[in-house]
């Protein structure tokens, strides 16, 4: 009889530790879009070569008061037709779909972000001088 409590404890156990194992690593907990300048793209690791990457956005953040860093998104990329295609868009404008993960595994990448898909490839890039018209101005 208690053989038979131990194996059904057990089994709830690792079946609650598998649900977490699932949850932690492999839910999608957001997706979306980002747009912005490639910086890099490369295939690196020590046992499992991954794709990694890095984008950087226009504008700038300020965590702390008095400091300005750049708008900078680090990814991964699993599948390697996307990848060889972004590891040649390197400076160019890109927007990219991707999926965000609660944590990283070593074989999916080293971010918790992962490229899907690849949206658009701009070689001009953000127009820089874009003219606000103005707006007239009715004096009674």
């Amino acid at each position: 009889m208690r053989s038979k409590y131990f194996w059904i404890f057990t089994f709830l156990i690792l079946l609650v530790l598998a649900g977490l194992g699932w949850w932690r690593y492999y839910f999608v907990f957001g997706e979306g879009v980002k747009a912005g300048t490639l910086n890099f793209v490369v295939k690196k690791g020590y046992v499992f070569k991954t794709w990694e990457g890095r984008l950087i956005q226009e504008g700038f953040t300020t965590p702390t008061p008095g400091s300005m860093k750049s708008n900078e998104f680090e990814f991964s990329v699993t599948n390697d037709s996307v990848a060889v295609v972004l590891e040649r868009s390197g400076g160019k404008f890109v927007e990219l779909r991707y999926k965000e993960y609660l944590n990283a595994v070593p074989w999916r990448g080293m971010s918790n972000y992962v490229v899907t898909e690849i949206l658009e490839v701009n070689d001009a890039g953000r127009q820089l001088n874009r003219v606000i018209p103005q707006q007239q101005v009715v004096i009674p």
